[in-house]
């Protein structure tokens, strides 16, 4: 620890804030001692503790971003509109052509196999489910452009 502990700790400090510098390197020594007994004789240990401790900075921040975090208000935002009132998503799948909006309707909207869709428009599976993929994939941009709203 004398020799390494300096370079863990400016690893840790260097990836997170200095608290959190503190734990990882806690955390680093206290993994290297229970691991140590199975370590190679010729292993570097500098880099087996650099290592170490780049991983145990890794789990603080995955674990920071699981946290929530406490606000005074939670901010107003209006309920989101359910898709089967809004007229400017009807007009959009109107708009699809006959093969993709067919497609979409039937399997996204009333839950038909590729299959029966198939045979009730006179395509194959294959087709109808690329007709639906399309149809979807313009839904989207038109959505992501704004053109939805």
């Amino acid at each position: 620890m004398v020799e390494h502990g300096p370079v863990v700790l400016r690893v840790c400090r260097a990836l997170l804030n200095p608290t959190d510098a503190q734990d990882a390197w806690s955390e680093t020594f206290l993994a290297a001692l229970e691991a140590y007994p199975a370590l190679r004789p010729d292993s570097n240990i500098r880099g087996w503790l650099v290592t170490i401790a780049h991983r145990k900075a890794i789990d603080l921040h995955r674990r920071a971003a699981r946290t929530a975090m406490p606000m005074d208000d939670l901010p107003e935002r209006p309920a989101p509109a359910r898709p089967e009132e809004d007229p400017a998503l009807w007009a959009a799948v109107a708009a699809l052509p006959e093969k993709q909006r067919l497609a979409v309707v039937h399997h996204h909207l009333a839950g038909l196999p590729y299959a029966e869709i198939a045979a009730l428009t006179g395509s194959t599976p294959t087709a109808t489910r690329r007709a639906a993929a399309d149809g979807i994939a313009t839904l989207r941009r038109l959505h992501s452009t704004g053109a939805l709203s």
